[in-house]
């Protein structure tokens, strides 16, 4: 019996849980969904381009990436093409991983204080 590849249904939820995560894994799609989410509805490729300073074909292949995880859709109108998240979920994955980010930077800038606040140490002599 030949091996086939597994499709999304019999692959764990974990390894479609990873493979979503390493579509994230990438500041310029980071930022596209911010863009995307702030939009709060379909936006044009421009507008995305202009926001994030990218070339086109740059773009284009991060776009692509988001599309084949099924984390935005796309629309062509005329000769312009509309981006939005997928899910309105996505928009809440981005605040919660800011929320996580913003509270452990807290607690290492804590840290760093509480070391700042110890008495100097002497080196040995």
């Amino acid at each position: 019996m030949p091996d086939r590849v597994p499709d999304a249904a019999d692959r764990p939820l974990y390894e479609i849980k990873a493979n979503l995560f390493k579509a994230l894994a990438h500041p310029a799609r980071i930022r596209v969904l911010e863009i995307l989410s702030a939009a709060g509805g379909p936006t044009p490729v421009s507008e995305i381009l202009a926001d994030t300073d990218l070339e086109a074909t740059l773009l284009s292949q991060h776009l692509a990436v988001l599309k084949r995880h099924h984390v935005v859709s796309g629309h062509r109108v005329g000769n312009a093409v509309f981006y939005q998240l997928a899910h309105p979920k996505v928009s809440e994955l981005l605040v919660i991983a800011r929320t996580f980010l913003a509270d452990t930077l807290g607690a290492q800038r804590d840290q760093l204080e509480a070391i700042k606040a110890l008495p100097p140490v002497q080196p040995p002599r």
